[in-house]
């Protein structure tokens, strides 16, 4: 019972983080741009699971059970503008591991009431809120639920000795390990349990340990490859011997500050600037870690928990501790998620001593004291954790706040110029994006970013400046080649586009985004055959993209293969159901087979999920002028002409019904004159069909000189582009002018 209303205390404390719409950093590489994630399939649970030394969606290490979790979440409908789902299975992840350091403790202790109260604290304390609403940190809830279960299963084997226990334990230390590998240090953590609680400490313990210490080991091996060899680290020798301690006597005082007083929190604490004695929070760090670690060393005289959970907490949070530079922060909320179970099991320690100490009344009024304390202490925790969750109501507010606590953080105004250029702010995102370029660490990101949003606002010269200068900070950056390939596309550059689309597929040749892009203006070159080459090369990576069998059956259907083009349209709406422009090309691809009622079906489908799109509207009123049903083609051919006031064939249809409806209440012929005499200029009186219209709609309004004229030249025209069968069309329609004439 006590299990259930702690966990029901921290859904109901966290529940508002459900309706987070904030993007925080990388949370573009987890689901915005992740065709992975966005393509949840067999093919791509595969992909990430066998992407072991150079994940190819992700920067960084490998982590294929947290890309595989926020899949599913992907395909149970969690979408950039519907966070929820990802929210509520972080939320599920957190009360499950509250749940399991409940039970951590009261297996370690025997003492529930203590288990309940201590896992209250961490359930409800401001500092786990951060990976709830935060997408790319599913792996920080992951890796704890699982590292979790790995310890349950350790402490329960070391009091019973059996094997299947360990094997379990074993099995969740992997799974952790594919969570997030900043669960390495587990068999450590468990040779401290050993240490105490559980007083079974001898040399035996470390042999029992040797198969853990081996996964650990190429775990820790495989994460090194990976995030040099993608992400990039920074070795401790680059920055010389004084910073690790100083480091790590920041951060040790660093987070027990923010634990005992936890305001002001962040996803993004900057590095002290100078990172020496002459700051105050450094200096702070030092005089606190010297005195901290001899009453550490004092408080072994009376009893082993609290230097244990100190060790528990230190050994757990090492490998996040900067000692190897992997992050622009010195520290983060998420790196304590795990680790804080150390000081958890020395404070469940401290209580129990606590309502023991004394005689029978005494502990009495420790039991009150106790229960008192921990109400008012979650009580305050659960305020500020609900306070600080309101800046994760979108993007733009949440890096709003964390720049109001460090203003000159380049990284922020970086990712608030992405959240602003989102919005179509372009000036105020490039003022952003600018601002991060005055930081003391230029990153090739920001400038990549700076031209995407200066692409964005019609400045592709300035662009093109901006993408180079990431290439010269970053060689081997595959969407820096990708923007230029897009910038001078826009400037109608196709050689020079193609030559950069080639270098990013040289750089990462599983870049999907390139493949497609390259395809597409190819296509638009008339390459059909290089165009589809690409699609089909996109399709390889990411079989269930709906965009690209939309494309690669636009391109076969442009060299007349419609079999193949209306089994890709099939494709793309199996994917994707209610993809508009898939049923608009699928209706044209069946209308060219003459299969016009299927046609009109998928026409009026596009129109059900797009009602404003155009060339379905367009379409839809083609084949109706085609099946004789002419009024409801007019209405298809005036929603067209609203929004392209210039679509040559919706003229062109909608003048000749005008000019030629069999009701004469339907007819309009000065209407159709109007029309057809637009698009006769649009085409320069160059065009047989445009010509032949605006003679009818001559005609019908009684004008049978410059209908003859008109006819005339749509003959001569016809002609001379060697269009036989139209020329002697419109030979007839001549006649009948000349006819009524007389």
């Amino acid at each position: 019972m006590l299990l259930v209303i702690v966990c029901a205390a921290v859904l109901a404390v966290h529940w508002s983080a459900l309706s987070a719409q904030a993007l925080s950093f990388d949370d573009g590489k987890y689901l915005t741009t992740n065709v992975l994630v966005q393509n949840p399939s067999w093919a791509s649970v595969r992909r990430v699971l066998t992407e072991v030394l150079k994940p190819s969606t992700i920067e960084g290490y490998y982590q294929p059970l947290a890309m595989i979790s926020l899949m599913t979440d992907y395909a149970m409908g969690g979408r950039l503008d519907n966070l929820r789902p990802f929210h509520r299975t972080s939320l599920a992840l957190h009360v499950a591991n509250t749940a399991l350091i409940i039970v951590l403790l009261y297996l370690l202790f025997g003492r529930v009431w203590i288990a309940a109260a201590v896992g209250l604290l961490f359930g409800v304390h401001p500092m786990t809120v951060e990976p709830i609403p935060w997408i790319g940190e599913r792996k920080t809830l992951l890796a704890a639920f699982f590292s979790l279960w790995c310890l349950i299963f350790y402490v329960r084997f070391a009091r019973k000795s059996s094997w299947k226990l360990y094997s379990s334990c074993v099995v969740m230390y992997v799974l952790a390990l594919m969570s997030k590998p900043t669960s390495t240090p587990l068999p450590v953590l468990m040779l401290l349990l050993d240490f105490w609680p559980l007083n079974r400490w001898d040399w035996k313990r470390i042999v029992e340990k040797l198969p853990l210490f081996v996964v650990g080991g190429v775990s820790a091996a495989i994460t090194y490859v990976s995030q040099s060899g993608t992400a990039g680290v920074e070795l401790p020798v680059k920055y010389g011997p004084q910073r690790i301690p100083l480091v790590l006597c920041h951060n040790i005082v660093f987070y027990l500050y923010k634990m005992v007083w936890p305001a002001k929190l962040s996803s993004h604490y900057a590095y002290p600037v100078p990172l020496g004695l002459s700051h105050p929070m450094v200096l702070a760090g030092v005089i606190g870690t010297c005195i901290l670690i001899p009453l550490l060393a004092i408080s072994l005289r009376w009893t082993r928990g609290i230097l244990t959970g100190w060790l528990f907490f230190f050994i757990a949070i090492l490998p996040t501790m900067q000692i190897i530079g992997f992050s622009n922060v010195i520290a983060s909320d998420k790196f304590a998620y795990l680790p804080s179970v150390g000081l958890l099991i020395a404070l469940a320690w401290f209580l129990i001593w606590f309502l023991d100490a004394g005689g029978v009344r005494r502990r009495l009024v420790h039991r009150v004291a106790v229960v008192i304390a921990v109400l008012i202490l979650a009580g305050a925790e659960s305020v500020a954790t609900q306070r600080y969750l309101v800046h994760w109501r979108d993007t733009v507010s949440l890096f709003e706040y964390m720049l109001t606590l460090t203003p000159k953080a380049a990284s922020l105004h970086d990712m608030m110029g992405c959240a602003l250029q989102s919005q179509g702010k372009l000036e105020e995102a490039i003022n952003h994006h600018r601002l991060a370029l005055q930081g003391e660490r230029i990153d090739a990101y920001v400038y990549n970013n700076l031209g995407g949003a200066l692409l964005s606002q019609g400045k592709p010269e300035q662009a093109i400046e901006c993408f180079r200068q990431a290439l010269q900070l970053k060689p081997k950056y595959p969407e820096a080649f990708n923007n230029l390939g897009l910038a001078f596309q826009s400037q109608g550059k196709f050689e020079e586009a193609i030559t950069y689309y080639r270098e990013a597929i040289k750089v990462d040749a599983e870049y999907v985004d390139v493949y497609y892009n390259l395809g597409n203006i190819l296509q638009l070159q008339g390459r059909l055959d290089e165009a589809i080459d690409q699609y089909r090369q996109a399709l390889r990576l990411i079989p269930n993209d709906a965009e690209v069998h939309n494309k690669l059956g636009i391109a076969l259907q442009s060299q007349g293969k419609l079999e193949e083009a209306i089994s890709e349209y099939h494709y793309a709406l199996q994917i994707k159901p209610g993809y508009a422009e898939a049923h608009n090309n699928l209706g044209a691809a069946l209308g060219l087979k003459g299969r016009l009622d299927e046609a009109i079906g998928q026409f009026r489908l596009a129109l059900h999920f797009r009602p404003d799109y155009t060339n379905a509207h367009n379409n839809l009123g083609h084949a109706l002028l085609t099946r004789g049903e002419l009024n409801e083609s007019i209405e298809h051919f005036r929603q067209t002409l609203k929004v392209k006031p210039d679509q040559l064939s919706s003229l062109n249809d909608l003048a000749w019904i005008l000019a030629t409806h069999p009701d004469p209440k339907m007819r309009n012929a000065a209407e159709a004159v109007a029309l057809a005499e637009h698009a006769a200029n649009l085409t320069k009186y160059q065009d047989a069909t445009s010509l032949s219209t605006l003679a009818a709609a001559y005609s019908a309004a009684g004008q049978s000189e410059a209908a003859i004229t008109t006819a005339q030249r749509a003959i001569d025209v016809a002609s001379a582009a060697g269009n036989k069968m139209l020329a002697s069309r419109i030979r007839e329609q001549l006649e009948r002018y000349k006819q009524a004439k007389h």
